[in-house]
């Protein structure tokens, strides 16, 4: 047994000697620009739904019974942040509005911050399926 253990040990420290071998690895530079690419396009996809359609966030700023009031607001909205879109959706008994198109919550809470200046009523930020087209560096 004593002599088994010997050879064993004889045998692990010839193989070991023999690993001490360096390797190199030579990489296209191409694969950088594949991975950077991928990886883009991964954190684009995980915003989508299975459909296509981009997942972010609104604003709603009003929930009421009286569809003349959902559409002031919206006309009002409108006249006050022209570059924001407006929607008005009707979920039984209620009309909501709510307002923009945000792919991130940081740019909710901005406009958000901005709204309250003029819109004196409480907003709320609310996950949505939004209109959005990536720019061509996404």
């Amino acid at each position: 047994m004593n002599r088994g253990l010997m050879v064993f040990c004889m045998w692990l420290f010839f193989i070991s000697s023999f690993a001490q071998d360096t390797i190199t690895v030579h990489k296209d530079p191409r694969l950088d620009i594949l991975t950077a690419k991928q990886s883009a396009i991964n954190r684009l996809t995980a915003k989508m739904t299975g459909s296509g359609q981009f997942r972010g966030y609104r604003l709603q700023v009003l929930t009421s019974r009286s569809r003349d009031e959902a559409f002031n607001t919206k006309a009002a909205f409108l006249q006050n942040s022209p570059d924001q879109k407006a929607y008005v959706l009707y979920q039984s008994p209620n009309f909501k509005v709510r307002i923009g198109n945000f792919l991130e919550k940081a740019d909710a809470e901005k406009f958000k911050n901005e709204l309250t200046k003029w819109y004196n009523k409480p907003a709320y930020i609310v996950e949505d399926i939004i209109e959005y087209t990536p720019k061509e560096e996404e």
